[in-house]
């Protein structure tokens, strides 16, 4: 019986076992792009009609939770509405623990001023210091 198995003085050949990972990053530039271009068009749930005053804008590091108040008068929190009658619970269940979060109104323009009024009376009675009105920047009149 002849054995039909040849044995050679060759090492078996290596497969190589690199990654390219080029393609991978440019996958990832361009997820990153889209994320920061996208990023502020989702700070606000509902759209608004905000004021425009002067002044600075908030500086530091302490989280915001922000109450939109449309032309209706009906209260938001992102995308979900809220009845003004619930409202103080579930600014209690977001804060939780934190006590440096601040909470920011976003009030439409047309939106009823006792409503925005009413709402921070609510807040400033169950406690929460820290209430502020958004508003946008007013454009700059340049003379030449």
């Amino acid at each position: 019986m002849q054995n039909s198995f040849r044995y050679s003085s060759r090492r078996p050949s290596r497969r190589n076992a690199n990654i390219n990972i080029t393609n991978l990053m440019d996958i990832m530039m361009v997820l990153l792009v889209v994320f920061m271009v996208a990023a502020p068009l989702m700070t606000s749930g509902i759209a608004l009609n905000l004021p425009k005053v002067g002044g600075k804008a908030f500086e530091g590091k302490e989280t915001s939770i922000n109450i939109s108040v449309d032309k209706e008068g009906y209260y938001y929190i992102g995308k979900t509405e809220v009845p003004a009658d619930k409202i103080v619970a579930k600014v209690k269940a977001i804060k939780g623990e934190n006590n440096e979060a601040t909470i920011t109104i976003s009030g439409d323009t047309e939106s009823a001023y006792g409503r925005v009024i009413n709402l921070m009376a609510l807040l400033k009675e169950a406690g929460f210091e820290k209430v502020g009105l958004k508003t946008e920047p007013r454009p700059l009149n340049i003379k030449k």
